[in-house]
């Protein structure tokens, strides 16, 4: 008899996020500071909108590149917040962000096909470009530098089977933001070489200093950038497994070809809460943005007060990246003297890459007051430490 499974799968895996989630069920005074789905309900007006519009017939297979008066709306988001002019044909509305960024890569990418990608990195995106027969190619990153995109070693990582970079700001795990400038050599680097770039702009309203700005909005960008977006994050809609994506017609009429494969559409009821989600933003933004920058510092000021933990001023996202070099000990040993000692789940920041190691990555997705508790039982561990 023949193997059941392909090669690729023979090997059961699991990723560090789904171990996590089983830890998290070993302890019953566990405090949970690994994923990224935020404690804060999604906003009321978004479930109450898109529940009435279920009851209105909203049920059905939408347009395969999902409702227009959706898909005007991301139109106008982008209009209206970066001055950016999409087309109609440009606006894919996918399930879910991820489900986007696997639509790109199969569309995108020949066999052998490289995709450079910043290390260290959200973790789906390696196997994502295996999946697609492509190579994933890893551009180191430091906090030293603010984890932003050197283009000397990028320049050494090109060859001529690149296909793409991949950007992914404000960063998961690292918390950081590429600035302007950053962004803009980044874009005309790409045009030198030829090269597109995947933007998975998942956190665009969780930028604290300086605003975010799409890639795809520079000059010259437009034509060589795909946009993997969601609304996870942006509107607390973890659970509604909506996204879209913004490209050149030629790569949405790919993925439409590709997703009737799948999934034909995205969910109705989904898209009309996202819909709504952008028609209330200059209401519901706010306050989010709000919350979550006054969780971020008070997480950042906590670990700074920790002798063997240092972090930066937050940028964006809702992740901090702590280093515990000055441990001498590995992210794996101390997140799990973290899990046995003071019964706090965290994840290791090889976890996320090579240039993970050394950090740990806290998720700022409970209240002040919980995260207060497990940075008092983190602070009484007794871990040696080089001053």
């Amino acid at each position: 008899m023949k193997e059941l499974l392909n090669q690729q799968f023979l090997i059961p895996q699991t990723s560090a996020i789904a171990e996590a989630s089983a830890v998290a069920r070993r302890y019953g005074d566990l405090i949970n500071l690994s994923i990224g789905d935020p404690d804060v309900p999604t906003p009321r007006e978004i479930i109450e909108r898109a529940f009435a519009d279920a009851l209105e017939g909203h049920t059905k297979y939408t347009d395969p590149r999902g409702y227009p008066e959706l898909r005007e709306e991301i139109r106008a988001f982008y209009r209206e917040e970066y001055g950016d002019s999409v087309a109609d044909e440009e606006i894919f509305v996918c399930a879910a962000g991820v489900v986007g960024m696997y639509l790109v890569f199969q569309v995108l990418l020949d066999q052998g096909d490289e995709v450079i990608i910043p290390d260290p990195y959200f973790t789906c995106y390696p196997d994502q470009v295996r999946a697609a027969g492509g190579v994933p190619v890893f551009l180191p990153t430091y906090e030293e530098e603010g984890f932003s995109i050197h283009l000397e070693r990028l320049e050494g990582l090109v060859t001529p089977r690149t296909k793409a970079i991949l950007i992914n700001t404000p960063n998961n795990p690292a918390g950081t933001c590429l600035s302007r400038k950053n962004l803009e050599e980044l874009a005309a680097f790409c045009q030198r070489h030829g090269l597109l770039v995947v933007a998975d702009d998942i956190y665009t309203n969780f930028c604290y200093g300086e605003p975010f700005f799409p890639i795809r909005a520079l000059p010259g960008m437009a034509e060589r950038t795909v946009t993997v977006n969601s609304f996870s994050k942006n509107y607390i809609m973890t659970g509604f497994r909506i996204g879209n994506i913004v490209a050149p017609a030629a790569v949405i009429r790919a993925i439409q070809q590709l997703n009737e494969y799948v999934v034909f559409t995205a969910p109705s009821v989904s898209q009309r809460g996202a819909m709504w989600a952008l028609r209330s933003r200059k209401e519901l933004e706010p306050p989010l943005w709000e919350l979550f920058r006054g969780r971020m510092q008070y997480a950042a000021e906590r670990m700074n007060q920790i002798p063997w933990m240092s972090v930066p001023a937050p940028q964006g996202s809702m992740y901090l990246f702590p280093s515990i070099k000055r441990t001498g000990l590995t992210s794996a040993e101390v997140t799990g003297r973290i899990l046995e000692e003071a019964h706090v789940l965290v994840l290791p920041g090889n976890t996320f890459g090579a240039c993970g190691e050394g950090h740990l990555r806290v998720a700022c997705t409970v209240e002040n007051e919980v995260m207060g508790r497990a940075f008092d039982r983190i602070s009484k561990m007794e871990i040696s430490f080089q001053k």
